[in-house]
């Protein structure tokens, strides 16, 4: 081998971004497998198996799957494209960055945007979007998008409250639910909720590769966007509408995608979802417990200010000026193995995130404390030494 090449790096190394996500070996294995031609039926079947597996995450009974080779962005343009024409509005209630770059995209389709305020560190405020309907006295917002779980503040809403907010308004808005970052990781149940649309993709918390999205359509959102008369073609749910695999995916369906997807909701229908969700939540208390713990140097502080909004997803850690964030993220990955993201948006260079959503557990989450931990004594940034200790007690006492 030559010298000046690197060597071999034993294990693994531990991937805690908040999206894509570790990835189990069963999904691995289940991509692992030739497609089959456009017309055999076990395609179909697959795409029906998958199709019923969401729903049944999703809790709801009367909502129409429709899947595309996309992320999150894809899934939120064939929203907007089948809910609004040209010229329509809709509200988008500030989480950060994500519900900023929901309202950028649906704006450079022609749509209208109204935003309600965002303060750095809360999630939204229902009272937000409660007054701005009320202020819509001719009902000309569409829908009102909300993004559950924002990766990059690290804050989840309470859609209960927001779903009571449109009620109290007495307005007719439909409810969107961007869910990316939430499903498989929180507690979420579409019919309960209200939800007319639940906005999804494959690389969190269902444990797959990017590049599938979904989303999910109640009777009232299909009946509005059956009358929408804007121009769409891959993006046409009724277009999609179909029980054959090639015009459900608008041609070509992304199979070895769907293998992933039906093997890893097996493992979510194995573990059972309240198991899923108390993992999450128990692996979330051991971060957010270390990072009060490093906060107490000064040098770094949980970026959510309300503990209860705080995601079971990801952590955002905000840092102090002069921190170099890269840096830090560059000695954790290289030198100690330990992936973990950068912030986005009007926090990049400001902030860190820690995911803890997916294919997680708490010897991955207590591997990834340590390495962070590593890489910010060889930054020299200082914090609270106890972090890790903490999380383990976290842990151990259930």
């Amino acid at each position: 081998m030559n010298s000046d090449s690197p060597g071999r790096i034993p294990g693994d190394r531990f991937l805690h971004s908040p999206g894509p996500t570790h990835i189990p070996a069963e999904v691995l294995n289940a991509m692992h497998r030739q497609p089959m031609d456009h017309g055999d039926p076990r395609l179909d079947q697959l795409a029906a198996t998958c199709e019923t597996g969401l729903r049944r995450l999703l809790q709801t009974e009367r909502a129409d799957l429709f899947m595309y080779i996309s992320n999150g962005h894809g899934a939120w343009e064939a929203t907007t494209e089948n809910l609004l024409t040209p010229g329509q509005t809709a509200l988008i209630p500030g989480t950060g960055h994500f519900s900023e770059q929901w309202a950028i995209q649906a704006e450079a389709t022609g749509r209208r945007v109204i935003r309600t305020p965002h303060r750095e560190g809360y999630p939204i405020d229902p009272n937000d979007v409660e007054q701005a309907l009320r202020a819509d006295k001719k009902r000309e917002i569409v829908a009102v998008f909300t993004v559950h779980t924002d990766t990059a503040s690290g804050a989840t809403c309470d859609l209960k409250a927001i779903r009571a907010a449109i009620d109290a308004a007495g307005h007719p808005a439909l409810f969107v639910a961007d869910i990316v970052a939430s499903l498989a990781a929180a507690p979420f149940a579409m019919d309960a909720l209200g939800v007319n649309v639940a906005v999804g993709a494959s690389q969190k918390g269902l444990m797959c590769p990017p590049g599938f999205g979904f989303v999910a359509v109640d009777a009232r959102a299909g009946e509005l966007a059956a009358k929408n008369p804007a121009p769409r073609y891959y993006w046409d749910w009724g277009r999609r509408k179909a029980e054959y695999s090639y015009r459900k995916f608008c041609g070509t369906a992304p199979q070895n995608l769907l293998f992933g997807l039906e093997a890893a909701l097996a493992l979510l229908d194995r573990e059972g979802m309240a198991a899923v969700h108390a993992r999450h939540a128990s692996l979330a208390r051991a971060v957010q417990v270390a990072v009060e713990c490093w906060s107490r140097e000064g040098a770094v502080s949980l970026h959510c200010r309300v503990p209860e909004a705080r995601s079971v997803s990801v952590t955002t850690i905000d840092v102090r000026p002069g921190v170099d964030v890269e840096a830090l993220r560059s000695v954790a990955r290289e030198r100690f193995q330990v992936a973990f993201a950068g912030a986005l948006g009007p926090q990049f260079g400001r902030a860190f995130r820690i995911g803890h959503l997916g294919d997680v557990n708490a010897a991955m989450i207590l591997g990834c404390l340590a390495g962070v931990e590593a890489a910010m004594l060889v930054q020299d940034i200082p914090f609270g030494r106890d972090g890790v200790q903490k999380a383990v007690e976290c842990l151990a006492a259930g």
